[in-house]
């Protein structure tokens, strides 16, 4: 009476949790999805089977009394019993025997993550074709998909510009696979993107979503308001009084700006089209800088200069 305790590798005398431990552990190893070597699935038909008998209170203690078989068949100890102990599916022409197996499918999902990968039960546990009298071969039952598959969450950190142009990245998943994904223009912080059928499988082969978490970088150079792009650009002061061309950086690309003759600290210049992608501007605000360093011309030439006080000062 050990074999079906020596498929799952525990003692006869093993707790339910040690044998259900055992079984997990078999079975994430030998399921078709991750070993599709042949002999590998025949294996796990019969751990399976092993694990329908003993995971059932009352199947095991009939199976350790000699009652039935390691095929949950009635041996000729326990057939009279048969019918009433509610194994299998009752006879069918002479003495064929059928048995339907009832494994849980919590278990199964806490073994594979809650998704089968698109397994499909009726490949594994499907018709084994007829039985003719006294032939001990076993149906089983096919499994019905028990709902949709899960969605799995997955964080993605994506760089200001990237979020403000719009365009492609990769995300990896948990299968392993890169996956190119587009990001919308304008995209924000904290925002949800459901990618459909890139989740686990259910029982049914029936796909969940990727949910995929944006977190935008912020940036150096910019901060965002509404769809507008704001950056503080430092002058000098030559340039504030004369005017100048100059280069400035955009989320798209560098660009050539005008400033203005006689330009205070705080103007702000508007680049159209150069916020979020068809939405918004970027918002251009100049900062005089003076020479960190002292500089004679200059101290001279503000000693000469008769520059008026301003009244009122406006703030």
């Amino acid at each position: 009476m050990a074999k079906l305790y020596d498929l799952l590798g525990v003692s006869k005398t093993a707790t339910s949790a040690e044998i259900k431990k055992a079984y997990h552990k078999l079975a994430r190893s030998l399921h078709p999805d991750v070993n599709p070597d042949k002999a590998a699935a025949e294996k796990f038909k019969k751990i399976s089977a092993a694990y329908e008998i003993l995971s059932d209170a009352e199947k095991r203690k009939r199976y350790d009394d000699g009652l039935i078989d390691e095929n949950g068949n009635p041996t000729p100890f326990g057939a009279g019993a048969y019918d009433q102990a509610g194994f299998g599916g009752g006879f069918g022409g002479g003495n064929g025997r059928y048995q339907t197996y009832n494994i849980n499918p919590e278990d199964l999902a806490s073994m594979f993550g809650g998704g089968m990968g698109g397994f499909n039960f009726s490949d594994l546990f499907g018709n084994m074709g007829g039985m003719g009298a006294g032939s001990g071969r076993r149906r089983t039952h096919t499994h019905e998909a028990y709902g949709a598959g899960q969605d799995v969450s997955y964080n993605l950190t994506v760089a200001f510009d990237l979020s403000i142009t719009g365009g492609e990245t990769t995300v990896g998943l948990a299968n392993g696979k890169n996956l190119k994904i587009k990001i919308p223009a304008g995209v924000n912080n904290e925002s949800t993107l459901r990618l459909k059928g890139q989740g686990d499988a259910g029982y049914g082969g029936q796909k969940g979503d990727a949910l995929i978490n944006i977190k935008v970088q912020p940036s150096a150079l910019y901060t965002r308001e509404g769809n507008n792009v704001l950056l503080n650009v430092p002058i000098t002061l030559k340039e504030a009084v004369l005017g100048a061309k100059i280069t400035v950086p955009t989320p798209y690309g560098e660009v050539a700006l005008t400033v203005p003759p006689y330009s205070s600290s705080g103007k702000t210049l508007r680049l159209k089209g150069r916020g979020v992608k068809d939405k918004g501007d970027q918002l251009v605000k100049l900062m005089i800088v003076l020479p960190e360093h002292s500089n004679a011309d200059l101290t001279e030439f503000v000693q000469k200069w008769d520059a008026k006080p301003l009244h009122p000062r406006k703030f």
